[in-house]
């Protein structure tokens, strides 16, 4: 997807003129789609990507401080999961055991390892804007009010954890992750919105899934 954030009137034309000006700041949002990046192996990227399963291929596995669930993979945008090793590569996300991990792949394994993991996109009939809670309806603008991100850039969001999307939220807060759109975003929201929208993204099915762990001989049965 840690790791999905004034007075009401001002909080309502912020959100109305995010919403306007997301199409011309998504270069900004995303800049590591400004590049084409080379066609991913999914086979490459199983042996490659193989330790990332040590936490993403593990259900219920947690960040240990701060504690969030660490966030799933499988139905995830290929573009997105990309761009997001890019940002942790170059810094717009501090994670350091994400960035060394970032740091040590080139292009060519990084979308090898977003195609491995990513997997089949989730798909999902549209949900009527009505169904969204007031606090996530801008959000949905761009992840879909069904939760699956409206253009490959955005990331879906349908059942990620719900502490993940939390912990995301608060990132962008704190300046531990940067977006044009997304901080100025997650600023507008306070705690209560932000674990409205969490619980609304986390909730929605069919949805995002942990990456099944491929069997060995060391797995239990």
């Amino acid at each position: 997807m840690s790791e999905l954030w004034l007075c009401s009137y001002v909080r309502s034309g912020l959100r109305i003129a995010l919403v306007i000006a997301a199409g011309g700041f998504a270069a900004l949002a995303t800049p590591a789609s400004a590049q084409q990046p080379p066609a991913g192996n999914a086979h490459q990227g199983r042996i490659i990507g193989y330790t990332c399963l040590g936490c993403h291929g593990i259900k219920g596995y947690r960040n240990a401080y701060p504690d969030y669930a660490v966030p799933r993979l499988r139905g995830q945008s290929v573009t997105y999961l990309i761009n997001a090793l890019n940002e942790y590569r170059n810094g717009q996300r501090a994670y350091p055991t994400m960035h060394l991990q970032a740091l040590s792949l080139n292009e060519q394994q990084i979308a090898d390892v977003a195609t491995y993991l990513g997997g089949k996109p989730v798909t999902a009939k549209p949900v009527p804007q009505s169904a969204v809670p007031k606090a996530a309806q801008v959000c949905a603008s761009c992840h879909g009010a069904n939760g699956i991100g409206v253009a490959p850039m955005y990331p879906t969001l349908a059942g990620q954890h719900e502490s993940y999307l939390i912990r995301v939220l608060h990132e962008y807060q704190t300046g531990y992750r940067q977006s044009p759109i997304m901080d100025a975003i997650a600023h507008s929201l306070t705690d209560a919105e932000i674990r409205t929208v969490a619980a609304y993204f986390s909730h929605l099915k069919p949805g995002l899934h942990t990456v099944p762990r491929p069997y060995t001989r060391w797995s239990g049965r």
